[in-house]
């Protein structure tokens, strides 16, 4: 297979525990050619989506430290995006009105006959903190409003919560609303930039102690193991971005009755990749658009999680 990465610059990645680095040499470690594109690259003419792509040759014995894991042999080429066998969206957010429209553009090459993973569709269609309202049997309670009076009420009422950007990544924008949190106004006031942007808020969850769990599907199927990004001291985020500390450890009961009861629905919709966020026994986001967490899976449990995901594009392919 001739398999099409659109990501961010090569050389911007951390390729020594970058998902998509092991995505792609484990693709080429079965034989199958890797090509890359930036988001930039793609383009419509006469009415075929087209992009601007970059062969690659791996280098499996290379410091992934450095840059040397890739090299460059041949020319760029102009070619259609149905050329490829599969084309692999894993250019990172944020998800602002660009990437909206390249969502476009790649649901608009499935129709002409390309293989898209994550579907461009699929991907638009769920906001990845907004989709944990379709299972509110597996979430904390939550509010979605720009009403900051609303928003008061709510946490009048759970005495505790959390509040979030809905475009944020990374762990950006999310605070802690206790009580007596002398800076209630000003954080709202910001978040919704008065009143004008909706925001989430939910009721904490006090296990986030015990880490923010990423657990992966792959194909509808859970990965037997998830990484729990542990908070520092002090820190009411897990995110790594945000200083958290990964620990991979077994999927418990309730993971897997979670990951059972979305997996095959979100599979369903063109979504082979997802990454649930999971702290105690709540869904707080679900990730579609560049799921990441393989190598540290990997490396702290030996199970291949880039190699599952490589048997479950196989099997879409056949």
């Amino acid at each position: 297979m001739n398999v099409l990465f659109v990501l961010d610059p090569l050389d911007d990645l951390k390729a020594y525990k970058d998902s998509s680095v092991a995505m792609m040499f484990a693709l080429n470690k079965r034989g199958h050619q890797i090509t890359v594109a930036m988001q930039g690259d793609l383009f419509i003419l006469t009415g075929r989506v087209h992009s601007v792509t970059q062969p690659i040759n791996l280098h499996p014995a290379a410091d992934l430290h450095g840059q040397g894991w890739y090299s460059i042999t041949e020319a760029t080429a102009e070619r259609d995006l149905s050329d490829f066998d599969a084309v692999i969206m894993r250019k990172d957010p944020p998800f602002d009105m660009e990437y909206v429209y390249t969502t476009h553009m790649l649901e608009y090459a499935e129709l002409q006959g390309a293989r898209v993973f994550n579907r461009g569709d699929a991907i638009r269609n769920h906001p990845e903190k907004l989709a944990i309202t379709e299972v509110p049997e597996f979430t904390t309670p939550t509010l979605v409003t720009r009403d900051m009076a609303r928003i008061k009420a709510f946490r009048d009422l759970h005495k505790d919560v959390i509040v979030k950007p809905l475009d944020g990544m990374g762990g950006t924008g999310i605070f802690r609303l206790s009580e007596n949190e002398p800076n209630l106004n000003a954080i709202l006031e910001s978040l919704t930039h008065d009143g004008t942007r909706s925001i989430m808020a939910q009721r904490y969850i006090p296990e986030i102690k015990d880490g923010d769990k990423r657990i992966l599907l792959i194909g509808g199927e859970p990965v037997p193991f998830c990484l729990a990004r542990i908070p520092l001291a002090g820190e009411t985020r897990g995110n790594l971005a945000a200083g958290g500390r990964g620990v991979a450890q077994p999927l418990t009961d309730k993971d897997w009755q979670i990951a059972k009861a979305i997996g095959p629905r979100l599979a369903a919709r063109g979504l082979l990749l997802v990454g649930l966020d999971v702290i105690g026994e709540y869904v707080t986001e679900i990730n579609v658009t560049s799921p990441t967490c393989f190598v540290e899976i990997t490396e702290q449990t030996g199970f291949d999680v880039a190699a599952r995901f490589v048997d479950a594009l196989e099997a879409v392919l056949s």
